[in-house]
C-alpha cells in the first residue's frame, strides 16, 4: 500500500513524490457544443439559467465577487431553458395550463431548486409548481 504524504494542488502525493490521482481537468468544449451538454429535465422539473448579475450597483459602485455570488445564490429571477415532459401535465393541479414555457423569465423563491454549474454558468432545476410568476422584463427586480 502506498503511503500518502501530502496533498498538492488537489492531488494526492505518495512518498516517492509521484502524483497518485491527478485532479480532473475540464476539457475545452467549443461554444457551439456547450448547449448540447445541458441536462434534459425529467418528469415535472424545469431547467433554468440564472440571468447575468450586474457588476455595478445603480450608483456605479463595482460589486465584489462574493456579492455577485451571493446575489446569484439568492436570486428570485430565473430564465426557463428547458421544460420536462411531465411539467404541467396534471390537469387537476394546473387547470389553466402551463404556468410558463421555454424562454420565459420566472420568479421563484430564493434557494429554490437544485443548483448546478455547467461551463462556469449556474443553472437550477426546479419543480413546475415552484414558479410563482412570469415577468416580461426582469431588469430592476431585486430580492428584498
Amino acid at each position: 500500500m502506498t503511503e500518502i504524504v501530502g496533498i498538492a494542488a488537489a492531488a494526492l502525493v505518495g512518498v516517492d513524490g509521484k502524483v497518485l490521482n491527478a485532479p480532473l481537468k475540464e476539457p475545452e468544449v467549443p461554444v457551439e457544443d456547450r448547449a448540447k451538454q445541458l441536462p434534459d429535465p425529467q418528469g415535472y422539473r424545469i431547467l433554468c439559467a440564472i440571468p447575468d448579475i450586474e457588476e455595478k450597483t445603480t450608483g456605479g459602485i463595482f460589486k465584489t465577487g462574493s456579492t455577485i455570488e451571493r446575489e446569484e445564490l439568492l436570486t428570485t429571477v430565473l430564465f426557463v431553458v428547458k421544460v420536462g415532459p411531465d411539467a404541467y401535465a396534471d390537469a387537476k393541479r394546473f387547470p389553466s395550463g402551463p404556468w410558463c414555457e421555454e424562454g420565459d423569465f420566472v420568479l421563484v423563491r430564493p434557494n429554490a431548486g437544485t443548483r448546478v454549474e455547467i461551463h462556469g454558468r449556474e443553472f437550477r432545476i426546479i419543480n413546475d409548481d415552484s414558479v410563482e410568476a412570469v415577468v416580461e422584463d426582469p431588469r430592476g427586480i431585486r430580492r428584498k
